[in-house]
């Protein structure tokens, strides 16, 4: 039989659950900068300085994600000399390819070619793409702790 404790505890379970389900409403951060201005910029990890509140935006966009692009130069093309360059920034609108495409794509020309990834975590513009939601591991773990309380 279950009691009002089981009961209570299964509604605040399932209430912290759909909290960490539903997304929140502040801004997005994201590295910005050009490792053509800032050669810190591609490093793997950028420096803090460069991390922007991507809510604070001129244009009045709405974005929503992160953007990496690598940017290689291989030859001498148009008098740009060979070069490597990575651009970080705030973005709003992902790649619209086909539905089995990932979170980047690559994209080529005479003399040069880039990749550009896109991603919806805070600072996921960075090499180490890898982010844990922690508010996701709070409510597993609760889950299982309730759980395993109900069942003894």
């Amino acid at each position: 039989m279950i009691t009002t404790y089981k009961l209570v505890c299964l509604f605040g379970l399932a209430c912290t659950i759909i909290m960490t389900l539903i997304p929140s409403a502040s801004s997005i951060k994201c590295f910005e900068c050009n490792s053509n201005i800032d050669k810190n910029c591609s490093l793997k990890i950028p420096p803090d300085y460069l991390i922007r509140d991507c809510a604070r935006n001129p244009e009045g966009i709405a974005y929503e994600m992160c953007r990496k692009i690598t940017q290689t130069i291989d030859f001498e093309v148009n008098g740009l000399k060979p070069d490597h360059r990575v651009i970080r920034s705030c973005a709003y609108e992902r790649h619209q390819g086909d539905a089995k495409s990932k979170d980047c794509y690559q994209r080529s020309g005479f003399g040069g070619r880039q990749e550009v990834c896109s991603c919806q975590a805070d600072l996921c513009n960075n090499s180490n793409n890898i982010k844990i939601n922690f508010s996701i591991l709070l409510a597993s773990a609760s889950l299982i702790f309730f759980f395993s309380k109900l069942v003894s």
